[in-house]
């Protein structure tokens, strides 16, 4: 490898140095959020997604080509993205790598034409691109790689050329967007993008940290169903770090899934179970290593196992395929029976036996009859999960505006409907993407996103559903539906900022709209009520109270009977809606 040349390897340590960066920076970008609430969570949706790319790529172990690693970064972001910064950013990434992948080494011109797909996927993937975004960085840091690319730079200069550039186009793009230069602040999608370009530069220069993906750990571990247990050193209860491969020679489906995890959890704890084409990565914690091989075998022929010995061990960390003190045994030493399984096959007798066991309990097991229609609703809240089940969702995914669910949350909770057709409702302008990513991911059933951008349009998707429709009828049907229903948020600011005109202090109580905040000041019901007279048309005939898990019933009565009084002709509506970070939800339709 030449100065002027990347291999896989060096490229899929500068992904992880990027990852670690986005992470450091994580706090930094969720406070750039243009509106002063308490829902910042780019940062974090974006470094959820680059934590499930990091995950596939340390799942390769040492030796892989390009194309390995590639598969491994788009197939890892996309079924980990989350939000809008997080689903472009996957999309960024498979653009990428979708080039990447056809060079074994990485000139600063084949840089420059991944850079080039890169912006060309994720545009496309966004319905109504918008300048003085990430999409907008990343479409500076391509034209630079085209110029610089074309001067003859050295692969140094030439990186530190596009992250300059890039940093500067991240500068200006309060100047693309009013809301951002009347906030004071950068875009944070893009302020995300720089962060993982800055990584990167860091390790093709030297100067990156050893990645540690234990510093990276938190709220990422439940995208790809991890039960990250912390190992203590005094007492551990399960003494054996298990992991191994299972290349699949039967069908993983979503209650094998869920039936391997349950009996993995009936012997051990800290469960990883990543299902990925043919293959399924398994990591327990355990004190009987051979049951998990054994139950594993029933699926397909075991690989890359490992066992380690987490007494004579300070720590154990979790998907560090290259630790040093791992101990790989061959599964007969662990009183197995038969051949031992390998990477050329499972032991014959065992699996045979195991599979008619399995075959067994699950033909007794009645099977849910197929449905015609499903639904899957995003919802925060107690009180909202109650009405979207009482209305007939199928599924309900937990989430909001401090937590977007990922590409995979829709993905996993698709596979658990039995339906040939399935209405998502995201209730959040930030789940869409994501949302209609699952759908493109899924070929067995029809999905149909119904852009829902709030709770209460959500609920009025599902009360217009008529079952004896078809598809096509009901979607035309819910769009137009949801289009007449206006939804208003009552919040509290955490900085002082000018919006829409307004100027808000950190404290102030705010009521955001559709489009633009409402009504700011001091004291919650009469935001409220302000708020609730600016959505109100002489068309309306229902007010919708949802009152958060902050909010006092008593108080919300005494709001529901202000409004009574003040809207006679209108009906007003109460009901708990337990969601966090706003105190009421209010719909006028």
């Amino acid at each position: 490898m030449s100065e002027m040349t990347l291999d896989a390897k060096k490229v899929a340590r500068m992904l992880l140095a990027g990852a670690a960066e986005l992470n450091r920076q994580k706090e930094k970008i969720n406070e750039l959020n243009v509106f002063p609430v308490p829902d910042g969570d780019t940062g974090t949706n974006m470094t959820l997604t680059m934590m499930s790319a990091t995950k596939e790529v340390l799942g390769l172990g040492d030796e892989f080509d390009m194309p390995a690693l590639c598969k491994a970064i788009s197939m890892g972001s996309l079924r980990g993205a989350r939000g809008n910064s997080g689903v472009i950013m996957s999309q960024l990434l498979r653009g990428f790598t979708k080039e990447l992948r056809e060079y074994e080494e990485v000139t600063p011109k084949v840089i420059a034409l991944c850079f080039n797909k890169a912006c060309e996927t994720a545009y496309k993937a966004v319905m109504k691109p918008k300048e003085g975004t990430i999409l907008t960085v990343a479409k500076g840091a391509a034209a630079k790689a085209a110029e610089l690319c074309e001067n003859g730079e050295d692969m140094e200069s030439f990186a530190k050329g596009i992250v300059e550039h890039a940093e500067y186009v991240l500068s200006q793009t309060p100047e693309m967007l009013d809301v951002l230069k009347q906030a004071g602040v950068v875009d944070s999608g893009g302020q995300g993008l720089v962060a993982v370009l800055t990584g990167a530069l860091d390790e093709l220069l030297g100067r990156a940290e050893e990645f540690d993906m234990d510093a990276m750990t938190g709220q990422g571990a439940s995208s790809v169903g991890i039960n990250r247990d912390a190992v203590a050193n005094a007492d551990i209860k399960f003494g054996y770090c298990t992991e191994f491969i299972i290349m699949l020679n039967r069908v993983f489906n979503a209650k094998n899934e869920k039936d391997f995890k349950d009996y993995l959890e009936s012997i051990g704890d800290s469960i990883v179970c990543v299902s990925m084409d043919e293959i399924v990565k398994v990591h327990v914690h355990t004190n009987h290593p051979g049951l998990a091989f054994e139950k594993a075998l029933t699926y397909g022929a075991l690989t890359s196992m490992k066992i380690d010995n987490m007494r004579e061990e300070h720590t154990e960390r979790l998907f560090k395929l290259d630790h040093g003190k791992y101990v790989e045994r061959d599964p007969s030493e662990l009183n197995l029976t038969g051949q031992a399984g390998t990477a050329n096959g499972p032991i014959p007798v065992r699996v045979a036996k195991a599979e008619a066991v399995l075959n067994s309990v699950e033909i007794k097991e009645e099977p849910k009859e197929r449905m015609k229609y499903g639904f899957i609703a995003v919802s925060a809240g107690d009180g909202m999960k109650s009405i979207f089940e009482e209305l007939g969702a199928d599924e309900i995914i937990s989430g909001g505006q401090t937590m977007n669910p990922s590409t995979e949350d829709m993905i996993n909770a698709i596979e658990k409907i039995n339906a040939d057709n399935i209405f998502i409702l995201p209730n959040n302008k930030n789940i869409i993407l994501a949302a209609n990513q699952a759908k493109a991911m899924t070929k067995d059933k029809n999905i149909i996103v119904i852009p829902t951008k709030t709770v209460p349009q959500g609920i009025t998707a599902l009360i217009n559903f008529i079952a004896d429709h078809s598809p096509e009828e009901n979607e035309e049907t819910i769009n137009e539906e949801i289009k007449r229903v206006k939804t208003g948020e009552v919040t509290y600011a955490v900085r002082d900022t000018v919006i829409d005109g307004k100027e808000i202090k950190q404290g102030n109580i705010m009521g955001i709209g559709d489009k633009q905040i409402l009504a700011v000041g001091d004291d919650i019901e009469k935001v409220t009520i302000e708020m609730t007279g600016n959505l109100i048309t002489d068309d309306d005939s229902l007010i919708s109270i949802y009152y958060g898990e902050e909010t006092k019933e008593e108080d919300a009565q005494s709001l529901g009977a202000k409004l009574e009084e003040l809207y006679p002709d209108l009906d007003v509506e109460m009901q708990p809606g337990g969601q966090p970070v706003y105190y009421y939800v209010i719909s006028v339709e």
